[in-house]
């Protein structure tokens, strides 16, 4: 079986020191234009500091429109770049390798914080305060692949080791990839080939840009789930293996639950079936990790990294306390002094609250 302390060298170049992953975590910390704040930079050393072996950043806006909420960091300025160039340097100095997730919001964007309008594959309605989004146009889909390439290229004159395509949760690239959202008939929709054809067109321009030993990976939803709609588990595996053939470094697997069957075939489990789309790729798996037997568990299943989420907020050293084979670290709901001292900050806390992660 894998070891969570074993180092992982990578195809191009980097090495991982271990399987630990730092999940892209919101947390609402950084200014309201973007710019990495000091309360987030020291968020993320801290977690570096304490020996993950990877460190990724929260979901990090490459276009003012596609900014989705207050607080959210962004790199697509040059006051970005600068702001994040420390912190990429002090990632790489504590030993871990810096990933930077480059997302748009899409439909799910926040006209209330960018002041500009949402844009999509498509027109939708939903209720609620939900504002549709226009349709994108030629000009858009051109403006957003050259998005991707040019923060790409800053996180990687900024001094990160790689960054992730975050085409999940339902947000603009996972929108393209929806079967009931991008029904367009011009070649970006309707089929999968088109559908998935705006996350391979980035996928590709970033790979082209950036240095060879720069890492570049994807983040998918395997099925239909929440904000993730119209996703089917097989068209999820053959979009994975596509993003094998188009220079894809790493494919990181959003479960929310690591231990649940899948939908479609409830006697599978998804990490088995990715791996087999993935061949030799390394494979991240997220979803309700807590303890080091559910971090065995999931390397078990296939994974070659376990991606914390909430463990990792709730515990600065859990990479220390998984040296022993039966750690298990309390839960939460955990005290507000408590989650201060792991090195959570007010607006975090705040976000926090909302998840019932903040009481006790």
């Amino acid at each position: 079986m894998t070891d969570l302390f074993a180092p992982l060298a990578f195809a191009r170049g980097p090495v991982a020191r271990n399987r630990l992953w730092l999940a892209p975590l919101t947390n609402g910390s950084s200014h309201d234009d973007g710019v990495l704040s000091d309360v987030e930079a020291a968020w993320l050393r801290s977690r570096s500091a304490a020996g993950f072996g990877v460190v990724e950043t929260c979901a990090t806006f490459l276009a003012p429109e596609g900014q989705a909420w207050r607080g959210q960091l962004g790199l697509c300025t040059d006051a970005h770049e600068a702001a994040v160039g420390p912190l990429a340097r002090g990632l790489a100095a504590d030993g871990a390798l810096g990933i930077v997730q480059l997302h748009h919001g899409g439909a799910r964007a926040s006209q209330a914080v960018s002041g500009l309008p949402t844009w999509s594959a498509s027109r939708w309605e939903e209720p609620g305060d939900f504002v549709p989004p226009r349709a994108a146009t030629a000009a858009d889909l051109d403006a957003v692949v050259a998005a991707h390439r040019d923060s790409a290229l800053r996180a990687a004159r900024a001094g990160f080791a790689g960054v992730e395509l975050h085409a999940a949760h339902g947000y603009l690239l996972g929108q393209f990839l929806s079967a009931v959202q991008n029904p367009r008939t011009d070649g970006w929709g309707g089929d999968l080939v088109g559908r998935a054809r705006l996350l391979r067109t980035c996928l590709r321009a970033v790979r082209d840009a950036v240095p060879d030993d720069f890492l570049v990976g994807v983040r998918l939803s395997p099925e239909q789930g929440g904000q993730a709609v119209g996703l089917d588990l097989d068209e999820s595996l053959q979009t994975a293996a596509w993003m094998v053939d188009d220079g894809a470094d790493f494919l990181h697997v959003s479960l929310w639950d690591a231990f649940r069957n899948t939908r479609k075939r409830p006697e599978e489990h998804p990490l088995p079936l990715f791996r087999q789309a993935v061949g030799d790729l390394p494979l991240v798996a997220a979803g309700k990790i807590w303890s080091r037997a559910d971090a065995d568990r999931v390397l078990a299943l296939g994974a070659d990294f376990v991606a914390l989420g909430r463990a990792a907020i709730c515990h600065r050293d859990w990479p220390t306390g998984a040296r022993d084979p039966a750690f298990d670290p309390r839960q939460p709901p955990l005290s507000e002094a408590w989650l201060r001292d792991q090195g959570v900050g007010d607006a975090f806390l705040q976000y926090l609250a909302r998840f019932g992660l903040v009481g006790g």
